[in-house]
């Protein structure tokens, strides 16, 4: 419960700025606190010493009926206040309008700063002090034994039972959302074992149904999905300084479990938040070492399949060259003379005969190339 601090934060900066000022300045400030606690700090400049603190809060329950004085808060309560304020503060009778309880601080006995710190601190504290005073007058109204319900918040009601042998506190917990259910089940669970390890800490049980403490109350105050959460008080809980700080706790421990599934509901987002983001930076270091991949082998495949068409222009080059080089050799068959064997030498044998050159007629004159036409030799027969 260390989370949940008795004391006013802001009933503490309020007057240490009071105390702190090199002048004096009259102050009439009025703020809430937990939605129904209200403070009321008044001090005139003409009197600065004198501060006048006021403070209202619910009932702690109810159902009980201690005796009040005029203020409206029991006498023991009335009485608890003094003795724990009995060098700084006095109750003011009758309170302010619309308040339960007036204190007159004046800390001008302290002359120490550490003193007057210390006092303020003690002063913030005041709505504990309150509340822990009407705790333990009701708790000496039920006698030997008895139960008895008290509202500290009208939504969130739980039992004090007291018998000769123990006394226990009964939370009965209530949860709108399934999954503030199954946190908190788990916390009670875990909250139940702790107890039984730890000898000096007070017993702790959880149950789905209600204990034997609460037989014989009404059904719709039973009527939970969270189960009972117990409490074993023991009279040193209750006595000196302990008192303030046991009831203290006990009023909060319904808030400070919603508090512990706030918290519990933001880790596990924050966890299931950043797990997201690593998986997503797990894909997308995926899927740019995808597209690499894939730039790549399709960098090698273009590489590949221009070395093919390389490798293919190269052989059809070849190919080609060599039908032009066939080609080219049967033009220059071709064109080459034929050569007879035995010509060569008929050739120069004749060579050796002087042949007459015989006259051509006139009309082939023009004609170098055609053959003279001999008139055939008639026969003798």
């Amino acid at each position: 419960m260390a989370f949940f601090s008795s004391g006013s934060r802001a009933l503490v900066e309020i007057l240490t700025r009071m105390q702190s000022a090199e002048r004096p300045m009259p102050v009439d400030h009025t703020f809430f606190e937990f939605g129904s606690i209200r403070y009321h700090v008044e001090a005139s400049a003409s009197d600065p010493e004198n501060v006048f603190l006021s403070i209202s809060t619910p009932s702690l329950s109810h159902e009980a009926s201690p005796s009040s004085s005029s203020s409206g808060l029991p006498e023991a309560t009335v009485q608890e206040t003094r003795k724990a304020y009995p060098k700084f503060a006095e109750v003011v009778e009758p309170p302010r309008e619309g308040y339960v309880l007036t204190l007159k601080l004046n800390f001008s006995g302290l002359t120490r700063r550490k003193d007057r710190a210390k006092a303020i601190n003690q002063v913030s504290r005041l709505q504990s002090v309150v509340l822990s005073s009407q705790l333990r007058d009701m708790l000496g109204s039920l006698g030997s034994s008895g139960t008895m319900k008290l509202v500290y918040n009208q939504r969130e009601p739980f039992f004090v039972s007291k018998t000769a042998e123990k006394m226990s506190a009964v939370f009965p917990m209530r949860f709108r959302d399934d999954t503030d259910l199954a946190i908190a089940t788990s916390f009670f669970q875990e909250l139940q074992q702790a107890g039984s390890s730890l000898a000096k800490a007070p017993q702790c049980s959880w149950s789905p149904i209600p204990p034997p403490e609460l037989r014989g109350e009404c059904v719709h105050r039973l009527t939970t999905n969270g189960g009972f959460v117990s409490f074993g008080v023991l009279s040193r809980h209750v006595r000196g300084k302990r008192a303030a700080k046991t009831a203290w706790i006990l009023l909060n421990f319904q808030a400070y479990v919603k508090y512990h599934i706030k918290c519990t509901r933001r880790h596990i987002q924050s966890r299931m938040r950043e797990r997201m983001e690593t998986l997503t930076e797990v894909i997308e270091d995926a899927r740019l070492r995808g597209n690499e991949d894939r730039t790549r082998s399709q960098a090698v495949v273009k590489k590949r399949k221009s070395k093919r068409r390389l490798i293919s222009f190269a052989k059809a080059n070849k190919r080609l060259q060599k039908g032009f080089r066939a080609v080219l050799d049967k033009i220059k068959r071709l064109r080459q003379r034929i050569r007879v064997k035995g010509l060569d030498r008929l050739r120069w044998q004749c060579q050796c005969f002087a042949v007459p050159k015989l006259p051509m007629p006139p009309r082939a004159r023009g004609k170098e190339h055609r053959y003279h036409k001999l008139p055939r030799a008639k026969s003798t027969d």
